[in-house]
């Protein structure tokens, strides 16, 4: 119910998914969203990965997950964490990768504001889970979701830092904001 819902409410407002690779690519990844500077992004998101029947999560504020609504915030996905305490978010996501397979949404990020670099945890997870770095963009311009293009567990273990980010900057010349003046194209 849920695949067909997500595609007739995409054809209605008229947004597209452009799949860059394999469909199985979002299986079991770090899902990388940018740029981030709105909340429509997670909601188009969300949309497409019912329309292509793939699971998704996200790492969410616990507040949200315990609060009256909490119960909505969970069936799409929401993973509540406590940001008061000091916790091992990498450990937290490897041991939810042992449990199940999923898209895990990160936005890199941390916020919709202007940023003058990416925070790196959504590299360390995706190396101790071993599991890809998948990329996606909501492309407000042409009303395009982008998803699909995968760097490798191998060339995430092979490669330096600096190339993977290269290429993922590289790969988001081509998106449009929908904020742009909320949008450092310099990521690293």
């Amino acid at each position: 119910m849920k695949k067909i819902l997500a595609k007739l409410i995409l054809k209605i407002i008229g947004w597209k998914i452009v799949l860059e690779g394999d469909v199985n690519n979002l299986d079991r990844c770090i899902l990388v969203v940018a740029p981030h500077t709105a909340n429509e992004e997670y909601l188009l998101g969300n949309l497409a990965y019912w329309a292509l029947d793939k699971p998704l999560k996200v790492i969410i504020k616990d507040a949200h997950t315990k609060a009256w609504y909490g119960f909505v915030v969970k069936a799409l996905g929401g993973i509540g964490i406590d940001r008061s305490q000091k916790n091992d978010l990498v450990k937290f996501v490897v041991d939810e990768f042992k449990k199940d397979s999923f898209s895990l949404v990160i936005t890199p990020e941390g916020t919709r504001s202007w940023v003058p670099k990416w925070r790196k945890g959504f590299y360390h997870m995706a190396l101790a889970a071993k599991v890809p770095i998948v990329v996606a963009a909501g492309d407000f311009k042409q009303k395009e979701i982008h998803l699909g293009y995968k760097i490798s567990v191998h060339d995430l273990e092979t490669r330096p830092y600096e190339d993977i980010m290269r290429e993922m900057e590289d790969y988001y010349k081509k998106i449009t904001p929908k904020y742009p003046e909320k949008w450092n194209p310099k990521i690293y």
